[in-house]
């Protein structure tokens, strides 16, 4: 039984998910003006996976993300600000300018991407694991990726490695339905994504990524089973994404009647009821939270619109490096 939290610690999630939710919100409106160029791929509905499952890792955890990674850089504490300018190629931006939307990391938080390659965060894990494992640091390497990506080699080889040497990763799949334009059963003979990581002899199990409570709940249960030296955990959350797979998707495959059903379950708005049927926030305090986003995502636009590009002539900074002689 999931028990409800304390007032502010309640305060605090729906305001996280409601700073994500307005952060990708402004995204695309920058996108559409042209000031955010390559690819965006949006994390709106997804809010209560990012959100509830930090709240479970520590300062010295690792995190590994996928491309749809802006809503756990900003749970994981990485400023709108930073990350702005680094959609807007700015050499203030957490990667320089030169990662982009689907490259963001931030080292002195411990969040190492942010990975354009389906499932190419998977090894990276696996490799922050095993060195923290040979340190003898009681950390958890925690790895977020799609469904998609069960598809791909890497997690296999990724799920074996970690199982074979008992290391300290939390695998968690955010799985909405739909890599790119492909409806999970279309991909996979077993749609069970926990049976596949059963089979590598690791505890697994399913989490309604909607429900913010949920995510931290399941969350905090895996991350004590790996920090204790359980061995990898395996978690799928069950979610969905409102927007299309990127900027660029006319999204065909999917009705838009799948997609309303969902938004009746939208965790935000779901949370929000919540805490006003306990008496933790009322209308003011509501319109008040929003105003306060508001103001924070208008100071990292301003940011990012004063951050200075890199100059032509550091364009092979970075990319080699010259022998000595």
């Amino acid at each position: 039984m999931t028990v409800f939290p304390d007032p502010d610690h309640a305060r605090d999630l729906y305001r996280e998910m409601v700073r994500i939710r307005r952060f990708e919100e402004r995204c695309v409106e920058l996108y559409s003006a042209s000031r955010i160029r390559g690819f965006l791929h949006l994390y709106i509905g997804e809010e209560a996976v990012a959100v509830g499952a930090m709240q479970s890792l520590s300062a010295d955890d690792a995190v590994v993300a996928t491309y749809r990674e802006h809503g756990h850089a900003l749970a994981r504490g990485v400023p709108a600000a930073s990350i702005l300018a680094e959609m807007f190629g700015k050499l203030e931006g957490c990667s320089r300018g030169r990662g982009g939307s689907m490259h963001l990391f931030d080292r002195s938080r411990r969040f190492f991407g942010g990975n354009a390659i389906v499932a190419g965060g998977l090894p990276i894990a696996v490799g922050l694991a095993l060195a923290d494992k040979l340190r003898g640091e009681p950390r958890v390497t925690a790895c977020f990726f799609g469904e998609g990506a069960v598809a791909e080699g890497e997690f296999h080889e990724s799920m074996n490695l970690a199982a074979l040497w008992e290391l300290p990763v939390l695998f968690c799949c955010e799985n909405n339905g739909y890599a790119m334009g492909t409806a999970l059963g279309r991909s996979e003979s077993e749609t069970e994504l926990t049976v596949k990581a059963a089979g590598y002899r690791m505890p697994a199990w399913s989490v309604d990524g909607m429900d913010v409570l949920a995510t931290e709940s399941a969350t905090a249960r895996a991350a004590e089973g790996v920090r204790a030296g359980g061995g990898p955990h395996f978690l799928e959350f069950r979610t969905y994404r409102f927007r299309a797979h990127s900027m660029y998707d006319p999204e065909l495959y999917r009705e838009k009647s799948e997609v309303e059903a969902w938004k009746l379950r939208d965790p935000i708005a779901a949370w929000r009821e919540t805490l006003v049927a306990h008496d933790v926030m009322d209308e003011a305090a509501v319109a008040a939270t929003d105003a306060e986003i508001a103001q924070e995502i208008d100071a990292a636009v301003a940011f990012a619109d004063a951050g200075t590009l890199e100059p032509t002539e550091d364009l092979l900074r970075f990319v080699h490096t010259e022998p000595s002689s």
